[in-house]
């Protein structure tokens, strides 16, 4: 299989510059291409995976990968996608973000010996001026062919477009050109909404340098129930594990739904598609053990934050769905109880439970806490207890200081003992 067929049979190519020479150069390697990435955040998030692994691959297969932030482009906003006017940032804030991307980028290529690059738009367009933008871009595009690309002709029709956002395109156009020029680049990847601008592109390269330049989109993802990929009711999921811890990360992708779970490990992951449909079929076959998601979240969660984060995040979610405590790390445990109330206390051991459960508001009262013991609901160390006398001891002690007290299926605290 080649490599343009992977990607095909990973369902990842949405449009492509289909000529004898581009697919010659793929299979070649060696070639340099470039994605770019737009600072509206200090983070990136789960969205953004499609074209970071895009460019992982690539580099994966010989080529040499280009990562562009726009300093420049993000304080006008691109208007694909997008059906109104975006706010502007500012300068602060945008050199905020550049370099928060600029960090998060360095965890997925490896930026060693030459093998790909990291570059800000600001440090070539910022020096341009208007006269020379004018003259030597502006003149290559009639204002006919661009009211034709969608993401201005959607605009057109709707809510109107500044002159600002009309002229994006051609600014990403120039990041194509000076790419070239600068780099020998001739490839640019992106979402499936950058075609426009990315077209664009290869047309300056044409008329300007007399050479082909070529282009290859991502599908834009949905969920299989028509849902907005990377959002929960929380907002974006975050790469940056500040913002999105790495268990809740590992959350999301074990949200994923039956149907989608085979898509996204061959949009996402790294595993051949004969590995990815393998798992799809014992996964199919049993759903309610959801193996298909457990593999998924793992692959995401190492992939972002590392095989240790991810064994971490696996960890506490076993402990959060009442699995045995024995052979996890603190860690792990710390990383559950990033997910429930957690009180410390002083005070000598044994501690009678029904004290526990109305200190952590677990029960309403020591009647009421008797009675979930009696009934069977109440658990110490995900181990339930059916003993009304029963008392928290020191061989209770997870790490010599903590226990983890449960009621029902969902309601957790972590207490944690101080030392004496």
């Amino acid at each position: 299989m080649t490599f343009l067929q992977d990607l095909q049979a990973r369902g990842l190519v949405h449009d492509f510059t289909d000529q004898p020479e581009f697919r010659q150069a793929l299979e070649a390697g060696g070639m340099t291409l470039y994605c770019g990435f737009d600072p509206t955040s200090d983070s990136l998030h789960v969205g953004s995976l499609m074209p970071i692994a895009g460019l992982m691959r690539f580099q994966r297969a010989g080529h040499r990968p280009i990562a562009l932030v726009g300093g420049a482009t993000g304080m006008i906003g691109d208007p694909s996608g997008k059906s109104e006017e975006r706010n502007l940032l500012g300068r602060a804030a945008l050199e905020r973000n550049v370099e928060g991307i600029r960090a998060q980028l360095g965890r997925f290529l490896d930026f060693g010996a030459g093998r790909a690059k990291l570059v800000n738009n600001a440090d070539w367009l910022a020096r341009m001026s208007l006269v020379d933008f004018l003259r030597d871009v502006g003149k290559h595009f009639t204002v006919a062919y661009m009211e034709a690309k969608e993401s201005v002709k959607a605009r057109v029709a709707g809510a109107g477009i500044s002159y600002t956002e009309f002229s994006y395109m051609l600014l990403q156009a120039c990041d194509f050109l000076h790419l070239h020029d600068a780099e020998g680049c001739a490839l640019q990847i992106g979402g499936s909404d950058q075609w426009g601008n990315i077209t664009a592109g290869i047309e300056l390269i044409r008329r300007v340098r007399g050479k082909p330049a070529f282009g290859l989109t991502f599908p834009l993802i949905t969920t299989s129930d028509g849902r907005k990929f990377g959002k929960t009711e929380a907002g974006n999921v975050w790469l940056d594990p500040a913002r999105t811890s790495p268990y809740r990360f590992y959350q999301y992708w074990m949200q994923t739904a039956d149907p989608d779970v085979g898509r996204f490990l061959k949009y996402f992951s790294f595993m051949s598609v004969e590995e990815i449909e393998e798992i799809e079929h014992v996964h199919l076959a049993a759903p309610e053990k959801r193996e298909g998601q457990r593999r998924l979240a793992r692959e995401m969660t190492s992939l972002a934050h590392g095989e240790e984060a991810a064994r971490s995040a696996a960890k506490a979610s076993m402990i959060l769905f009442g699995g045995e405590l024995e052979g996890i790390r603190e860690g792990d445990l710390l990383a559950a109880a990033e997910e429930m109330p957690r009180t410390e206390r002083g005070g000598a051991l044994p501690l009678p439970l029904v004290d526990a459960l109305v200190e952590t508001q677990l029960s309403s009262s020591k009647g009421m806490a008797r009675k979930d013991i009696q009934g069977g609901g109440v658990y110490v160390n995900n181990r339930r207890i059916g003993e009304e006398g029963a008392a928290l001891s020191r061989n209770d002690l997870l790490f010599g200081k903590y226990v983890l007290l449960r009621k029902g299926k969902k309601n957790y605290h972590l207490v944690q003992f101080r030392q004496p």
